[in-house]
């Protein structure tokens, strides 16, 4: 999740991003939670490369095994002495960067159950995103947004930054309670092991299917991503290749208890074009059952198949317009019987986690969203 937020909202800036993969036999890479990504290169391909920036992301093993990799302790210290821009969250700085002795002396921040295991020489703080000169820390998934706005703000100034963070949809204040608004409240318990389908295209906004597989599955849900392509492999709205469990096709052969739609332009035009999709929504819906969407995909692929008819449902702000009803449009989550929806990438942790709460109660939701330093 860290890696897949940071890359994206990079690029959203305009920013060259090289996603390496520091496994010398492979470029596919398993992240946490059994979401799998493919990376641009891997790490000795990139050696002798020059960057303004190398930014590592948490999880474990995954900081361990960057710790191990001995190409990226020295790219990174060679990167660090000449006074570029260096970072890390979650586990990473003291995994990483702590026992590489690139945090001896500064300010530094990683997630709350590592930070003894900063080193000594390491000023250890609590903030959510620390900076001291040219090394950047911050907490965990829940924290990611903020890093890598703040990333974006030391490359290219407070300008840019909030260019880039204003249609993200971002929380106004970080690290509180979330909500949803309800109407017509209804029982969503279907089990401790509900399935859950989450379709991706080419084009399907990264940071919003990645959160929502992440932290479903961090609540023992069982998650099937689906590619709409011809392969598992799609290339997302901001070039991020997120690698599917199954296509389509093979994903029909099951049923659900929920369908989730992430958004991006790109990925929710392809679900309104799919009629084997579509097909599959609307007898969800006509059997009472679960959908949702978020972005782009309430009023790209929902609305224009009546999907929404008689709901009422929030999408991405400028995209409201294509709403019949535009009643709760302004909730950044919204539930309705059995339909949630929600407004874009900066509201996919509150959307993931009311999920969370409708199906197993607010206090699984709650602990999940402290875990992940969400609040």
């Amino acid at each position: 999740m860290e890696a897949v937020i940071t890359v994206d909202v990079l690029r959203r800036a305009g920013a060259d991003v090289a996603v390496a993969s520091v496994d010398p036999g492979s470029a596919q890479v398993g992240g946490a939670w059994g979401v799998k990504l493919a990376a641009d290169a891997l790490l000795a391909d990139l050696a002798d490369a020059e960057f303004d920036l190398i930014s590592l992301p948490g999880g474990m093993p995954g900081s361990s095994n960057l710790r191990d990799c001995k190409l990226l302790e020295n790219m990174v210290k060679k990167h660090a002495g000449e006074g570029k821009l260096y970072a890390a969250l979650c586990a990473a700085p003291a995994v990483a960067l702590g026992s590489w002795g690139l945090l001896n002396g500064l300010k530094a921040t990683c997630y709350p159950s590592f930070m003894d295991k900063l080193p000594s020489e390491v000023n250890a703080v609590e903030s959510r995103v620390q900076i001291d000169g040219n090394c950047l820390t911050s907490r965990g998934p829940g924290t990611a947004m903020e890093y890598s706005v703040v990333l974006v703000e030391q490359l290219y100034g407070k300008e840019k930054a909030d260019e880039v963070a204003g249609p993200m949809v971002m929380r106004p204040h970080h690290g509180v309670e979330f909500a949803m608004k309800e109407l017509n409240s209804t029982s969503w318990n279907v089990g401790e092991a509900p399935q859950i389908l989450v379709p991706i295209a080419n084009g399907t906004e990264e940071m919003e299917a990645t959160m929502i597989i992440d932290i479903l599955r961090r609540a023992k849900a069982n998650v099937v991503v689906a590619s709409l392509e011809e392969t598992l492999e799609i290339v997302a709205s901001r070039k991020v290749k997120m690698v599917a469990d199954v296509l389509l096709d093979d994903a029909l052969k099951q049923q659900y208890d929920l369908i989730l739609l992430p958004g991006g332009l790109g990925g929710a035009q392809a679900y309104a074009k799919s009629d084997k999709l579509i097909g599959l929504i609307k007898k969800q819906a006509e059997s009472n059952k679960l959908y949702g969407a978020i972005c782009a995909s309430p009023a790209i692929a929902l609305e224009p198949h009546g999907l929404l008819k008689g709901k009422k449902a929030t999408c991405f702000p400028g995209m409201w317009n294509k709403l019949s009803d535009q009643s709760e449009c302004k909730n950044r989550v919204v539930v309705d019987g059995n339909l949630i929806t929600s407004q874009g990438p900066g509201t996919s942790m509150e959307f993931s986690l009311a999920i969370v709460e409708k199906l197993f109660g607010r206090e699984r939701a709650v602990e999940l969203a402290k875990t992940m330093v969400f609040m």
